[in-house]
C-alpha cells in the first residue's frame, strides 16, 4: 500500500457514534488520534466522535486503571471529564462539550502505547464474553442510574486521589457501567454496582 493509503487509515473518523462497536476497536481508535505526535484530549474525542458518550465515558475511565494514573493529577481531570461526559448524558445533550483546558491537556505517546497495550489482552477477553442482555439496565428510562452513578464516581475522584487505590476502584466501577452502556449488556452494570457496594462497605468498615 502506498505512503497516502497509509496516512487515509490513521485519519480519525469524527462524529460516528461508536456504541455498537467493540472494546477492542474503540481502543484501537484511540491508539490512532493524534497520529505519531503527542495526542491530546481533544484528537481523542475526535477520533471517538462527539455523539459516541458511551466510549468517550469509557476511555478515561480505563485509563484510571493503567499505569497512566501514576500521573500527578491525572486522576483528578479524569474524574472532572467522567463528571462532564456523564451529567450531559443524564441531561440528554446529543454531542460532548468539554472546558478548553482539559481538551488541550496532551499525553506522551510512549505512554500512551504503554497504557494501550496493557489494555489490549483483556478487551479481547471482554470482547468475546460481553453481549446484549438485560438491556433495559442501561435504556431508558432506567439509564439515568448508572450515568448518575459514574457522575457522582468522577467527582469523587479529586477527593480521593491522595487514597491508594480509590481512583482504580472508582475507574474500575465506571468503566463496568461505561461498558454496559456501549454493549448493552446489563449484567456488566450489575457487575459495576457490586463493585460500588463493596467499596461503599469498606468505607463504612474503615470508619
Amino acid at each position: 500500500m502506498n505512503a497516502s493509503g497509509n496516512q487515509a487509515q490513521r485519519l480519525p473518523v469524527v462524529g460516528k457514534p461508536l456504541a455498537q462497536h467493540t472494546l477492542g476497536e474503540i481502543l484501537d481508535r484511540v491508539r490512532r488520534a493524534g497520529g505519531d505526535g503527542e495526542p491530546s484530549v481533544r484528537d481523542v474525542v475526535e477520533a471517538l466522535g462527539r455523539r459516541s458518550f458511551g466510549p468517550l465515558l469509557l476511555v478515561p475511565a480505563l485509563v484510571v486503571v493503567t499505569p497512566l494514573s501514576a500521573i500527578p493529577g491525572l486522576s483528578s481531570i479524569i474524574g472532572l471529564s467522567i463528571a462532564l461526559i456523564a451529567v450531559q448524558m443524564v441531561f440528554g445533550r446529543d454531542h460532548v462539550w468539554l472546558p478548553g483546558w482539559i481538551m488541550q491537556r496532551r499525553v506522551a505517546r510512549e505512554r500512551l502505547d504503554k497504557a494501550l497495550s496493557v489494555l489490549d489482552r483483556p478487551a479481547g477477553f471482554v470482547d468475546r464474553l460481553t453481549r446484549q442482555r438485560l438491556s433495559w439496565l442501561v435504556r431508558p428510562p432506567l439509564s439515568w442510574v448508572p450515568q448518575s452513578i459514574c457522575m457522582l464516581c468522577g467527582l469523587a475522584m479529586p477527593f480521593l486521589e491522595l487514597v491508594p487505590m480509590s481512583s482504580t476502584i472508582l475507574g474500575a466501577a465506571v468503566s463496568l457501567f461505561a461498558l454496559a452502556i456501549v454493549t448493552a449488556d446489563g449484567l456488566i452494570a450489575i457487575f459495576g454496582l457490586a463493585i460500588i457496594a463493596g467499596a461503599a462497605g469498606l468505607v463504612v468498615g474503615l470508619f
